[in-house]
């Protein structure tokens, strides 16, 4: 008999490098608590240690300025010293699962793009962040790895400081950027990790309309660490989800309540930072989960501008003090849509399905798509555009047959056919998986 399985992911919020001087770091501080001191290294020791009175913020002030959150990569060189350690065979292999498989990371990679001011000098242009991590996961033959979907919204003034939730208000940028993946990289996402855990009816509707996984549930019983700036359910406002390991269809209405959409939100708590953090007391719920439905999946989530090793060390340390517990359950090391589309599969049969195989003909000045095999998660496939001059576009397709066949007609109310240079479709199947096809107008 086939032992249950609880997979162990680990969700990388992948935006490259992030400097801050501490100045800064100072600044940051009154921004956050209205705490204004002389930016010193004294003081800032002062503050870790908590020998500063602060009527009661010590332990926040603490937990914000503690020397590992401080300890940022601050370049690609950086990020790279780390990667190759954390790459290597030796460090994946400290530990294997019951399936022989060392560590595997998912790198849900961002775009940085639209900022009014760079001041903490990240990489900004499209795709800059998604080629580093594919172009370095081939050099070193981490195959096992993920690329997949992460997206932050802009404040309203665009200041790259400020942190928001809306996709409406960052719609250009989206639309823009999955544009560019499909044409320019031949990818589609399938996994989301949502920005700062934060969810919005908003951007509810847009991942129910292209992305199936979603990993960020944050609900947990009693946060480890309160911390000002995110009370009262401002951004990753989680307490009314299911405080489950197996995942959850969403309502159409709320998307903490179970419901009837089609995409899966998985339960992803923090290591390594100040808030609703994992414990060895959430893996044993998830072992116990998994020995009562066949499948669970635990999940961490991290950021690659901060040495994230010290994080994996904790997580097989706590796996090494859970694990012997449970020895009627297999552990398996995964990526997340590798885990998403293994869980969903044991739990809900009928939805493991094969991923997507479009065609496009573009006949008459009309594009059409069809759907040739697999399934297709969403009502249609993403349209992606490239003008000669270099611009890109996405539209909505014309429903001829559901889930079969959809057209997209070139003229003076559109996009002429002599404009464009390249038109693409991409999407993601019911259950992951995706598929991407690229046409040349001028050869059709």
């Amino acid at each position: 008999m086939t032992k249950p399985v609880l997979h162990i992911v680990h969700c990388i919020d992948t935006e490259g490098p992030l400097d801050e001087d501490q100045s800064s770091t100072f600044k940051r501080l009154e921004d956050l608590f209205g705490i204004h001191l002389k930016p010193s290294r004294e003081t800032l020791q002062k503050l870790q240690n908590k020998e500063i009175p602060l009527d009661g913020l010590e332990d926040q002030v603490a937990a914000v300025l503690s020397p590992q959150l401080l300890n940022y990569n601050r370049t690609w060189a950086d990020v790279r010293d780390m990667l190759d350690d954390a790459l290597s065979h030796e460090f994946r292999n400290r530990m294997l699962d019951d399936f022989g498989r060392g560590w595997v990371y998912s790198w849900h990679c961002v775009d940085h793009m639209g900022f009014s001011e760079n001041p903490r000098h990240k990489d900004t242009g499209y795709g800059n962040v998604f080629r580093f991590y594919r172009d370095i996961l081939a050099e070193t033959d981490s195959g096992q790895d993920e690329l997949d979907w992460h997206f932050h919204p802009l404040s309203v003034t665009r200041n790259p400081l400020g942190a928001a939730t809306s996709y409406n208000n960052n719609m250009d940028i989206l639309l823009n950027i999955i544009s560019r993946r499909i044409i320019d990289d031949q990818w589609f996402p399938t996994t989301s990790r949502p920005g700062f855990h934060a969810e919005r009816p908003d951007s509810h509707a847009f991942l129910e309309q292209w992305i199936p996984f979603d990993y960020a549930n944050q609900a947990i019983d009693k946060d480890n660490n309160v911390q000002r700036d995110t009370m009262l359910g401002r951004f990753g406002d989680w307490n009314r989800a299911p405080k489950s390991w197996l995942g959850y269809h969403p309502h159409h209405d709320d998307y903490q309540r179970e419901g009837a959409c089609r995409r899966w939100i998985f339960r992803c708590l923090n290591l390594g930072t100040r808030l609703r953090l994992l414990t060895e007391e959430h893996l044993e719920e998830a072992f116990n989960e998994a020995r009562d439905k066949g499948s669970a999946i635990v999940a961490f989530a991290d950021h690659d501008y901060r040495d994230l090793r010290p994080d994996v060390e904790q997580m097989r340390a706590m796996l090494a003090n859970v694990r012997g517990k449970y020895p009627d359950v297999n552990i398996r090391f995964s990526g997340a849509e590798e885990a998403a589309r293994e869980h969903v599969s044991a739990l809900e049969p009928d939805l493991a399905l094969p991923p997507p195989k479009f065609e496009i003909i573009i006949s008459d000045h009309r594009v059409h798509v069809k759907l040739m095999s697999g399934s297709l998660f969403g009502p249609q496939p993403f349209l992606a555009m490239k003008t000669h001059d270099g611009h890109y576009y996405h539209d909505n397709l014309d429903v001829v047959k559901p889930g079969e066949h959809w057209t997209y007609v070139l003229d003076d109310q559109t996009l002429p056919l002599t404009a464009l240079e390249t038109v693409g479709v991409g999407g993601s199947g019911r259950c992951g998986g995706f598929d991407v096809v690229l046409c040349n107008p001028n050869l059709s």
